[in-house]
């Protein structure tokens, strides 16, 4: 009988500290579930530490491991869609170097698809102890925001973690923009995925390369990506503040007939032209992000490029 297989896509940036605890603790899942057949697939994401040493040495100890490593900084979302689009597995999921995903959820989402017909299985986290106060609330505002100005209606926590079926995975290298949020594709491409929460561990070594900077560029590229929204509210917006304008105009009009008095009221004045110019320049600045995706995307420039690869040593 043929051993199904599975491939491990493993997005690194700077995390020499943890490949090989990762590589362990995910032997030690193979070894119990020796029915399967596993692939480990690191893409090293333009790392400038010893990463892709790393990934080198465990290659000539375990032919099982592969490695796909950029000429430059692509992004994580770059380091996925290499990951999928190389990977040779009958079921792939993507994971945090870290440890923050834990291999032994592999079994219970492998069960998942082949016991109970799933397309894929995915993990949201209950709790995320790295998070400080602000990030989880900001996390908090951030899934609610999506999910009612979006199209990409997000779970709560989801994380990227998930085991998927070929025919799935398939799917997403079918969405091929440059500009890329993974969350949303899992979501548009559909499927019938089952959800399990966990309680995210702390890091084992290393730091977060994900910093409230970055995750905000994040949530930007999660709106633009699957949502016009903002584009309808500032032209409602601008609607609305042409009749209020008309409105008061008229009101001033009738006053100073009546009272002849038409200068009083400049500060008034004063603080709505100041603030209507601020809310153009904010709106002319949305326009400006969608239009900056489009110039990308017209641009055809290729997801990632390859630098090396396992076959060239």
């Amino acid at each position: 009988m043929k051993k199904d297989k599975i491939s491990i896509v493993v997005p690194c940036y700077n995390e020499e500290e943890c490949i090989k605890k990762f590589y362990d603790e995910v032997n030690k899942v193979s070894k119990e579930m020796n029915n399967q057949e596993f692939e480990l697939l690191y893409i090293n994401d333009g790392s400038t530490d010893n990463s892709l040493e790393e990934m080198k040495k465990l290659y000539k100890k375990d032919e099982r491991v592969r490695f796909i490593s950029f000429s430059r900084n692509f992004g994580k979302e770059a380091g996925i869609y290499a990951g999928f689009e190389n990977a040779t597995g009958d079921y792939i999921t993507v994971m945090d170097v870290d440890l923050q995903d834990p291999p032994e959820m592999i079994k219970e989402m492998y069960k998942g698809i082949k016991e109970e017909d799933y397309d894929c299985v995915a993990l949201y986290s209950n709790s995320h102890k790295d998070y400080s106060l602000l990030r989880k609330g900001l996390t908090k505002i951030w899934y609610k925001l999506i999910g009612k100005i979006s199209h990409s209606t997000q779970v709560p926590g989801a994380r990227d973690f998930r085991l998927m079926k070929r025919q799935m995975v398939n799917s997403i290298l079918k969405m091929g923009e440059y500009n890329r949020y993974i969350k949303g594709i899992f979501t548009y491409v559909g499927f019938n995925t089952k959800w399990i929460g966990y309680d995210t561990p702390d890091r084992t070594d290393g730091i977060s390369k994900f910093p409230l900077t970055k995750l905000f560029k994040y949530a930007v590229e999660g709106i633009v990506s699957f949502s016009t929204k903002p584009l309808v509210i500032s032209a409602y917006l601008g609607l609305i503040f042409c009749l209020v304008s008309f409105i008061y105009m008229i009101f001033i009009l009738i006053r100073t007939l009546i009272m002849g008095n038409g200068v009083s009221g400049w500060p008034t004045l004063v603080c709505l032209i100041t603030f209507l110019g601020g809310l153009q320049l904010f709106f002319l600045g949305v326009i400006g992000i969608y239009i900056s995706k489009i110039y990308l995307e017209v641009k055809n420039r290729p997801i990632y490029i390859v630098k090396e690869t396992e076959k060239d040593m």
